[in-house]
C-alpha cells in the first residue's frame, strides 16, 4: 500500500504542530523563546531561544510513521546555510549578533502514531556557514 504524499495544509499543520512540541520540549529545559519563523530574504529559522548567555537557533524537522528518512537527515547543506543566514540576520537586527555565543540546533519530532511524538534533539548540530559539527 503506497502512501499519499501530505498536502501542503497538511504539511504545514504539522510542522506547526512540531514547533510547538520543540518549543515546549526546549522551555522545560530552561530555554526561553524569543522568536518563531523569522524570515530573511535569505532563509528562514523556526525557533529562537536563549539559556543563559547562548542564542540557539533551532531547526525543526518532523516526520511521520510511513516516511523513510529520519527529519534529521533532511536537513541538508543548503538548508543549513540558509537557516544559518536568517539567524544572522535576526541576530543582527536584535543587536545580539555580537553580543552573544550563537548555536545551531536540530530537533527532530516523529510521530509513530501511537502515544506522544519522540524528539530527537542534536545541539551544536552545525556551524554559523553551516557545516555539521
Amino acid at each position: 500500500m503506497s502512501r499519499r504524499p501530505a498536502r501542503p495544509g497538511e504539511r504545514r499543520a504539522r510542522g506547526g504542530a512540531a514547533e510547538d512540541l520543540a518549543a515546549a520540549f526546549l522551555e522545560a529545559r530552561g530555554f526561553t523563546i524569543l522568536d518563531r519563523n523569522h524570515h530573511s530574504r535569505r532563509g528562514e529559522v523556526d525557533l529562537v531561544a536563549e539559556r543563559g548567555e547562548v542564542l540557539v537557533f533551532v531547526e525543526v524537522r518532523s516526520s511521520g510513521d510511513g516516511d523513510f528518512v529520519s527529519p534529521v537527515e533532511t536537513v541538508g547543506a543548503a538548508k543549513r546555510r540558509r537557516v544559518a543566514a536568517a539567524a544572522i540576520d535576526w541576530a543582527t537586527r536584535a543587536g545580539l549578533l555580537e553580543a552573544r555565543a550563537i548555536r545551531f540546533d536540530v530537533i527532530a519530532v516523529v510521530d509513530r502514531g501511537e502515544g506522544e511524538p519522540e524528539l530527537e534533539w542534536i545541539p551544536g548540530a552545525f556551524d554559523a556557514t553551516g557545516a555539521p559539527i
